[in-house]
């Protein structure tokens, strides 16, 4: 384009020079032919008017084609609008962000959790403007860690997909009928999808909306429910504000989320406590702040999604509120030390035909649909239940040990029996260890307060070498809701001295392989023992057993 240009330029140049000077010497004796030359005159500052406006264009294009010389020779092209005196479409040509299979940063290494903290308008756009996107009339469509982004060319309005999908699979073994016993749902091999989540998240600068369906949202395939439905505000300087359906967490494993942990599920005592007045889709009002050496996060909360459909009894719905706080004593590049808190209660419980009851129960850690052995039978006439305990964790280099601790208090309603009944109490545990073997270690993330997954170095890619992230762990698991005194009702009263619940102990190992940032496979070995309870009739004599469960994990 450039070369047609110049030569029309040379060409109307050398004629103008030429034809011009001749006509105007022919016929200088004429008026006629002077008010030609004034007209030929006019005629020849326009043309070079626009032989000056085509030597910009030329300089223009000829520097743009410069300056993209330099650029990675790989590109892709984009759409945008022409300028004034260019009605017509341009594409420009952009360097492409090649994908990065290693090898990566421990900090760019970790896998991909949907389930991350809300980022703030400006950790958005710095995080999205790393990643590849494309341009189309002043619209960003691009993948940051693979999620589908479409968003505004300022970022202030943004729209993403995220995904978590987690298939399990596996049976159990040795856990037969005895004696008068019902057997119990104990499949030698069984499957069920345990979270299908799609992410739905709207931005308006600081401003996030998340609706996340899940279809997986059970110990049992089939059930539809939903994880989180909230708007949050980031604009505050590393704070989230959130109100709405939302899982407030008061432990470290649950903090860690559910794409990272280092087992299938969590320990039964994290479960049973987190319940009390948090879990999935939990209605919330509160907000979490964190620092580069602590952490903390506070939660008023009501009843869960669901409840008064479940139960169309419910006359007056539950209350609650959900603390956490946390902090690193010591920090080095070898050794990370955690120590935190965390403190649930129930101000009332939801209130239905049956009164103000409550039951803890839970399986053995494998979410396979299984019966359920462990439980505290029903505590009815509840006034309020609350837990408590502390959180530690210690990591040197690649080995992560960790574990928590918390007391379960439940208070009876001594105005609603006009009997003096006592409170009771609960108790559980736990210890992991975990130990990388490849990739990058188990890392702490002072943005959750928690240690999150090993770093993918490289791609799986036996070619050249490379595994992907392996590490293998292992866990002891205690949970003991036996307790003697004043629980249940009985006729008109309280039955005294009535025994109640039983006790569960779990021993797991397992391996977590992670190929690539996306995709997470897990084996998981499991030996359970709990104790009677005469109020369930599938564990009369008490039950043990073995459980082994494959899970494959896909994330975005």
């Amino acid at each position: 384009m450039a070369v047609s240009v110049r030569a029309s330029v040379l060409l109307t140049t050398t004629v103008s020079s030429l034809f011009f000077p001749f006509m105007a010497n022919a016929a200088s004796s004429d008026a006629e032919n002077a008010a030609l030359r004034r007209e030929i005159a006019e005629m020849h500052r326009e043309m070079m008017g626009e032989i000056r406006r085509l030597q910009a264009r030329v300089d223009k294009y000829e520097h743009v084609a410069i300056q993209q010389n330099h650029k990675v020779l790989r590109s892709h092209h984009t759409l945008t609008a022409g300028g004034a005196d260019e009605p017509q479409p341009v594409f420009r040509e952009d360097p492409v962000v090649p994908v990065n299979h290693g090898p990566r940063s421990a900090s760019d290494s970790r896998i991909a959790l949907p389930e991350g903290p809300v980022q703030s308008w400006s950790s958005f756009k710095a995080a999205t403007a790393k990643d590849e996107n494309v341009d189309i009339g002043g619209i960003k469509i691009g993948f940051p860690k693979g999620r589908p982004t479409i968003a505004s060319d300022d970022k202030a309005y943004a729209f993403s997909i995220g995904l978590l999908a987690q298939e399990d699979f596996g049976g159990f073994m040795g856990v037969g009928q005895r004696g008068n016993e019902a057997a119990g749902n104990f499949n030698k091999f069984t499957q069920n999808a345990r979270r299908l989540r799609l992410y739905l998240s709207w931005r308006y600068k600081d401003w996030v909306v998340n609706v996340t369906p899940d279809f997986g949202n059970s110990n049992n395939d089939g059930a539809v429910g939903l994880f989180e439905a909230n708007l949050n505000y980031t604009g505050l300087h590393n704070t989230t504000l959130t109100i709405g359906y939302f899982q407030p967490r008061m432990e470290e494993e649950s903090a860690e989320r559910s794409g990272a942990f280092e087992f299938l599920e969590r320990p039964t005592i994290v479960d049973l406590v987190r319940n009390i007045a948090g879990g999935v889709a939990r209605f919330s009002i509160g907000g979490e702040h964190y620092e580069k050496r602590w952490l903390v996060s506070g939660y008023f909360t009501g009843q869960k999604f669901g409840d008064r459909n479940t139960d169309s009894s419910i006359v007056d719905s539950q209350t609650g509120a959900v603390f956490r706080a946390t902090g690193r004593p010591y920090v080095s590049k070898d050794i990370d030390v955690h120590v935190g808190v965390g403190a649930t209660t129930a101000f009332k419980v939801n209130e239905s035909s049956k009164g103000r009851q409550y039951t803890f129960s839970d399986n053995m850690e494998i979410p396979l649909g299984e019966t359920k052995l462990l439980t505290s039978g029903a505590l009815t006439n509840i006034a309020q239940i609350w837990a408590a305990g502390p959180q530690l964790a210690f990591r040197y280099k690649s080995f992560l040990l960790k574990g928590e601790y918390y007391h379960i208090g439940v208070q009876h309603d001594n105005v609603a029996s006009s009997i003096n009944a006592p409170s009771i109490g609960f108790d559980g545990w736990y210890v992991a260890a975990n130990y990388t073997l490849l990739g990058h270690a188990r890392a702490y993330n002072e943005k959750i307060g928690a240690f999150t997954t090993p770093g993918v170095e490289y791609d799986f890619d036996p070619s050249k070498g490379h595994w992907g992230a392996l590490e293998i762990s292992g866990r002891w698991s205690v949970t003991d809701l036996r307790t003697s005194g004043t629980t249940t009702m009985a006729s008109t009263g309280i039955k005294e001295n009535g025994e109640t619940g039983d006790k569960q102990t779990v021993w797991q190992g397992g391996v977590n392989w992670y190929p690539n940032q996306h995709i997470k496979v897990m084996l998981d070995y499991a030996h359970f023992s709990v104790s009677s309870y005469n109020g369930m009739s599938a564990d009369l004599l008490g039950r043990s057993g073995n459980a082994v469960v494959g899970r494959v994990q896909a994330a975005f």
